[in-house]
């Protein structure tokens, strides 16, 4: 008999995904990172007199400015939510995609205040809020997915 109708060893199961429980905690996640959007926009203006996303004639809350800051951070925690859902059901090793793909747009949201025309203390700030966002983002959803996995029937935990 040839090596080609030869069986190999057996392939392991893919993990069964929950995915309102996913979904759930990805919701959950974008409400976080709303409110860190929010307090982050408060303490920069109110507390550091920071000129985050407004001048400071606008006061501690700013413009409509800080509702699309916050807006936006729930919106990357959904698209993170969906990114790894997508992984964890296309690729091997999803979590370390995952952490790859968060760890780089992380850094591309801290750049990108310094290619805007604002004050150098706004400019560090916002990076460094844009840093937290990133993080917190980046921990719940993957924490959120490793608790949405179960092994299939005989297999070991996921990781």
């Amino acid at each position: 008999m040839s090596d080609m109708y030869r069986a190999g060893p057996p392939r392991p199961r893919p993990p069964i995904l929950n995915g309102g429980r996913l979904w759930a905690g990805g919701l959950a996640t974008a409400l976080v990172a709303a409110l860190i959007a929010i307090a982050g926009v408060l303490v920069g203006r109110g507390v550091f007199g920071v000129e985050i996303l407004a001048p400071k004639g606008r006061g501690v809350w700013g413009d409509a400015d800080t509702f699309w800051y916050a807006l936006g951070a729930a919106f990357m925690a959904i698209l993170a939510t969906g990114l790894i859902q997508l992984l964890i059901l296309t690729t091997p090793k999803p979590m370390r995609f995952f952490g790859w793909v968060i760890g780089l747009a992380t850094v591309v949201a801290m750049l990108l205040p310094f290619v805007t025309d604002g004050d150098r203390a706004s400019r560090f700030y916002t990076a460094g809020l844009n840093l937290v966002l990133g993080v917190a983002i980046g921990t719940l959803v993957a924490g959120v997915a490793r608790s949405a996995l179960r092994p299939a029937a005989g297999q070991p935990q996921y990781r």
